[in-house]
């Protein structure tokens, strides 16, 4: 690419939702922007499609035609994009164009949020555990459970599949856990409860990294802002 070629760099933030182009023009002028690893200056252009571009070292999505939804996931319904058993599915849910996929996995009577998305990146990152990225839920369990349990949980348990990392842990009510981990293995939290004696009979996901939603029905769905986004890409940002 020349330097004639590309779009201007604060262009490109600006229409990413970090504020009017004279505010990511201050961005670049401090130094906060790199493009492929170096510092950008003031009237650097860029390809989206392929340059990386981070703001205070943090990777920015900047790809055209990204999007991201949240979906308040009903129970009955199949985390993928495709059922050979043609059981519902949460892509069924959102729009058909542009083409989706989930970021992670509920399983089939587990609620809650869940993002979708074509941003693969991004995607990665908030699945990966060694981003250390919380995703927090709510388990009505069975019984009561303990104070060892409880710490066996924050601990860490073994599972068929190895420990699990600590976990943070707190009681809502006698039957009710409030729950967060980072991994993400095929049902975890209900392996973990039922590791403790304390089988989950409903799971709900409330929190992941730093969204939170609680106006969403079962079945709704919205866009995210670009402050969320972002949000999302400064919690995965690897440290």
């Amino acid at each position: 690419m020349t330097a004639d070629e590309g779009v201007r760099l604060q262009k490109v933030l600006a229409q990413t939702g970090f504020g009017s182009r004279r505010v990511c023009d201050n961005l670049i002028a401090e130094g906060r922007v790199r493009v492929n690893g170096e510092i950008a200056e003031l009237g650097r252009r860029v390809d989206a499609d392929h340059d990386v571009i981070e703001v205070d070292r943090v990777p920015v999505s900047v790809r055209p035609g990204l999007v991201y939804y949240l979906l308040n996931k009903p129970p009955g319904v199949v985390t993928t994009a495709d059922d050979p058993q043609g059981r519902p599915t949460v892509v069924q849910l959102v729009p058909e164009e542009p083409r989706v996929f989930p970021v992670g996995r509920l399983d089939f009577e587990t609620e809650g949020l869940l993002l979708l998305t074509n941003d693969g990146d991004l995607t990665h990152r908030l699945t990966h555990p060694s981003f250390g990225v919380e995703k927090e839920y709510l388990a009505e369990v069975d019984g009561e459970p303990s104070p060892g349990a409880v710490t066996r949980l924050r601990k860490g348990v073994d599972l068929d599949d190895g420990p699990t990392a600590p976990a943070k842990v707190s009681v809502v009510a006698p039957n009710a856990l409030r729950i967060a981990i980072h991994e993400g293995r095929n049902r975890q939290v209900r392996r973990m409860c039922e590791a403790v004696g304390h089988p989950v009979i409903r799971l709900v996901r409330i929190r992941i990294g730093p969204i939170a939603e609680r106006s969403l029905k079962p079945g709704e769905w919205r866009e995210l802002t670009p402050a969320e986004v972002r949000s999302l890409e400064t919690a995965a940002a690897r440290r």
